[in-house]
């Protein structure tokens, strides 16, 4: 099978399109023929060293979790689906070696679920890991009707479906993004403010008894402003940087897979309650040039690579 591949640690030039064995079912694994990979920050992240020690990973490595397509073969516990069935799936294993941005897939069949008819494998591809990490941050930082949120890089991947599912929960929702984005922001459902310098002025003309709770989508220096922002007994919580939880006494999130919520959340993209936004797809042979795009850090919304 033609898939993309690393074979050392370093940039986007460690990447070669290649042939690869086809991967097997094991007992609890489908293998599943790739229609479109979703693909995320922490994949290049994993291919420039900088999770080592944190993800295990065993060279060469072809990359992506996020994955839609048709199940190829099923294992010999994995009674939920049958062959020719269309899945998605946050398909991260505890290893990483065997993604989704190739021909074919092993997805665990406890982080898959089926693809509803309305549903594009583009769209399927894209959700995954970003609306489940929003979920995920929303949950655990409690956010709930009646609340003024503010969410950190509201337009990006993880961002945009942030703002969707805390409007839904009947939330007030404040986003941070570049001037550029915040049209998008308003369509989102949110009230956009300038990042950076300016923000706290901003932010407490909106909101002028502070946040209920702030939500980190960034990471870097994102949290500084927390102090002149957050409300009396606001919560915090950051999936990328720990002092939300070490300095501020809130939450730090890493997302995990949950084929049930991501059904949920197939659901709600499949009935148009919940919008994907893809910033461009490129195929499997152009798929290092999708991870450059992606690595430059200006994308509103995903990067699919369709194979």
């Amino acid at each position: 099978m033609k898939a993309l591949v690393y074979s050392d640690f370093g940039g986007n030039d460690r990447f070669e399109l290649t042939d690869r064995e086809e991967p097997h079912a094991g007992p609890d694994t489908l293998v599943v023929r790739v229609v479109a990979a979703g693909i995320n920050p922490v994949d290049y992240k994993i291919r420039e060293g900088y999770l080592r020690g944190l993800i295990d990973t065993r060279l060469p490595v072809v990359p992506g979790w996020d994955v839609a397509g048709i199940v190829e073969k099923t294992g010999l516990d994995t009674p939920e689906f049958a062959v020719g069935d269309a899945v998605l799936a946050y398909a991260r294993a505890d290893i990483v070696e065997n993604g989704s941005v190739a021909e074919f897939m092993p997805v665990p069949v406890r982080t898959a679920t089926l693809k509803p008819e309305g549903l594009s494998f583009e769209d399927a591809a894209a959700l995954p890991l970003a609306g489940l990490t929003a979920l995920q941050t929303l949950e655990r930082a409690g956010v709930g009707a009646g609340q003024t949120v503010l969410i950190h890089g509201a337009a990006g991947g993880v961002g945009s479906f942030g703002v969707q599912l805390a409007r839904r929960l009947g939330a007030r929702v404040v986003g941070t993004a570049s001037e550029r984005n915040h049209a998008y922001l308003r369509d989102l459902g949110a009230e956009p403010v300038v990042y950076g310098e300016g923000l706290v002025p901003a932010a407490r003309e909106i909101a002028p008894d502070g946040f209920d709770v702030i939500i980190d989508f960034v990471g870097g220096s994102t949290l500084d402003s927390t102090p002149d922002l957050l409300a009396d007994g606001g919560v915090v919580a950051s999936i990328a940087d720990a002092r939300a939880r070490t300095e501020f006494g809130g939450h730090y999130v890493w997302v995990r897979p949950n084929a049930s919520q991501l059904g949920e959340l197939a659901e709600l993209v499949s009935a148009g309650e919940l919008r994907v936004e893809i910033a461009a797809t490129y195929p499997l042979d152009e798929a290092a040039a999708a991870y450059a795009a992606l690595e430059e850090g200006h994308t509103r919304g995903k990067i699919v690579v369709t194979v």
